[in-house]
């Protein structure tokens, strides 16, 4: 006899999230201020696209807060995917990770890893990139630097699990 486990009660948010919504948050002091192009933003939401995802970018300075603040946002709209760019280098603007790991409620390493992994086939310095992965609610965070060539990289990696983990957090089995 089969175990039937029972209906999780849903919020009208619930409902109506979409789990192949993502945000992509450009992490850029130049950027916000229009001093430079977020070349990297628009590049994550584009192969995100073409991968099926809806996804729009937003444009933050390297400010703890206001990465938090942008994050939360994509997480409380019911997005099932937020990818940072940016902000993940050692210098002391640097604090994506910062304000990341806060908000993490389960930590992916594995991810994070298998990232930077493709990033030093093609430039050895990926390997400096302190990018966390993890879960929030039910949206996959991920960091990435702030490179197209990171985003290059990086997107095809986070597209081999995202929809997986946007089923398990549904409360899809395994397949």
């Amino acid at each position: 006899m089969a175990f039937a486990w029972p209906l999780m009660a849903r919020t009208v948010e619930d409902m109506t999230s979409d789990r192949r919504a993502a945000t992509v948050v450009t992490v850029s002091d130049r950027s916000a201020l229009g001093q430079r192009e977020d070349r990297s933003g628009p590049l994550a939401a584009s192969l995100l696209h073409d991968a099926g995802w809806s996804a729009h970018v937003v444009v933050v300075p390297d400010e703890r807060e206001q990465i938090a603040d942008a994050i939360l946002a994509a997480v409380k709209r019911g997005d099932g995917l937020v990818v940072t760019t940016g902000g993940t280098g050692l210098t002391p603007r640097d604090v994506t990770p910062e304000a990341t790991e806060p908000l993490l409620e389960r930590g992916l390493p594995g991810l994070a890893e298998r990232i930077r992994a493709a990033g030093v086939d093609q430039l050895p310095h990926a390997m400096l990139s302190r990018g966390l992965a993890g879960v929030a609610g039910r949206t996959l965070v991920v960091n990435l630097a702030g490179s197209p060539g990171a985003v290059t990289d990086g997107i095809p990696v986070i597209l081999t699990v995202a929809s997986h983990v946007a089923e398990q957090l549904e409360g899809g089995g395994h397949p």
